[in-house]
Order: C-alpha cells, then sequence, then structure tokens
C-alpha cells in the first residue's frame, strides 16, 4: 500500500523503472497528488497524532488510567512496592506509583512546541522515507529529531515536577519506611531520570496510535487533505 504512495512520488521526480510503471497502472484513473500534497499530508497525520493523542497524556491521570502509557515502578522499587505491602502500608505505595505518573502528565506539557518544530522540518525526502516505512515510520522519524531534546526538557520539569505533586516527600517517606525494614538492602534510585525516560517513551506510543489510525483506517482521515493522500494506499 505505501509503495503505491512512493511510486507516484518517484514519478513526480521523473525516475523511471518497470516496478514503478507496474505500480502506477494499478492507480485510479484521473488520480493527481504532488509531492506538496505528499509532505503536507504527512505533517497533517503528525499534527493530528500530536493535538488528539499528546494533549490526552496532559490530563489528570492521562497517564496513570491508560495502560499502554502508564509508568510502573522501576525494578528496584518493586520490592519497596512489595515491602510496604506486606506490613500494612498499600495505600501509601499506591499514591508513590500515582504520583510518578503525575510528574510525567506536567512534562509533557512542555512537549508540543518541540514536536510541532519537528514536523513543520519535515523535507519531501523525509516523506518519502516514511511512506515507504512501517506503521510507525512517521513517530520513528520525530523520535529521531526530538528525543535528546525532548529528555532536557523533560528532566528539569519532572524534577520539579516531584516538589510539585509531592512525589519527592511521598518517595522520601516510602523510601526511608522500606530502608527501616528489618533485612532488606536501602535504595535509592534516580527516579527523575527514570520517570523522564518513560515519559519519553509514552508521549511516542500515543503518537504511534494515531499513525496507525491514520494509515489503516479511512473514518480516520478526517480532512480532506489526509484522505486524497492517504486514499493511495487503499
Amino acid at each position: 500500500m505505501i509503495k503505491r504512495i512512493f511510486a507516484v512520488v518517484l514519478l513526480l521526480n521523473l525516475t523511471a523503472c518497470a516496478e514503478l510503471q507496474q505500480v502506477v497502472n494499478q492507480l485510479p484513473q484521473g488520480t493527481t497528488i504532488g509531492n506538496t500534497d505528499i509532505a503536507a499530508g504527512l505533517r497533517q497525520a503528525l499534527d493530528l497524532g500530536i493535538e488528539k493523542q499528546v494533549s490526552k497524556l496532559t490530563a489528570k491521570d492521562g497517564f496513570y488510567k491508560n495502560d499502554l502509557v502508564k509508568i510502573l515502578l522501576p525494578e528496584e522499587l518493586k520490592k519497596v512496592d512489595k515491602g510496604l505491602r506486606d506490613i500494612g502500608l498499600g495505600n501509601l505505595a499506591d499514591e508513590g506509583l500515582k504520583v510518578l505518573n503525575r510528574a510525567a502528565e506536567d512534562a509533557v506539557k512542555e512537549a508540543t512546541p518541540i514536536f510541532v518544530k519537528a514536523v513543520k522540518d519535515i523535507t519531501f525526502d523525509d516523506a518519502k522515507n516514511i511512506l515507504l516505512g512501517n506503521d510507525n515510520a512517521a513517530t520513528q522519524y520525530l523520535t529521531g529529531k526530538t528525543q535528546t531534546e525532548l529528555y532536557n526538557k523533560f528532566h528539569p520539569v519532572i524534577n520539579n515536577s516531584f516538589g510539585k505533586v509531592g512525589a519527592d516527600q511521598i518517595w522520601e517517606n516510602l523510601i526511608n519506611k522500606y530502608n527501616t525494614i528489618p533485612f532488606t538492602k536501602d535504595v535509592n534510585p534516580d527516579l527523575t531520570d527514570y520517570v523522564t525516560g518513560e515519559a519519553l517513551k509514552g508521549v511516542y506510543t500515543m503518537i504511534a496510535v494515531e499513525e496507525k489510525e491514520i494509515r489503516t483506517k479511512a473514518s480516520s482521515r478526517t480532512t480532506d487533505l489526509l484522505k486524497k493522500v492517504f486514499a493511495l494506499q487503499d
């Protein structure tokens, strides 16, 4: 399906080959689409993913109640969780998990401007590579373009968010209580780094969800441009 669109792109660039001609011959009569339309369609699809899916993560429980992206405890803290529950502090353990997700929700608000810039910078050559790719090729493109910048943006926000949502005090209390349990080894994990990484994974997961929807479901193509570009793969 993606090969059909790519074939049109190559034809517009006056590149000839037998495989290209075979695919182009299968397109509906009268089908016309230009380089600008194809690149713009991909930009619009990514913009839609950011608007519809990433924005969900900034809401209260956007991470915590979304099983696709919910931040769970790192391996070294699973024993903390179990240890606290074993001594009747399950509610405190639940609250500790919740505030990690709250910090991620807060940080994602910083992502949109970075994504918007990356989407605007998509070139026609980028578009060709994306169209040849799999169902999350556009998401992979965004990951490569934004991951370092987003990490640097997220990390201080999450660190500050820990104070704002009370995560620092809650986890200090949690870890201190755990470290007083007899016969346990003390822990002191870098929660800011861990939550930053998990927040990034969540953002890209949700963009990939929308990208796949647009690629595979005609009903998700909500503009004329999306319908025009992606109809060629049907």
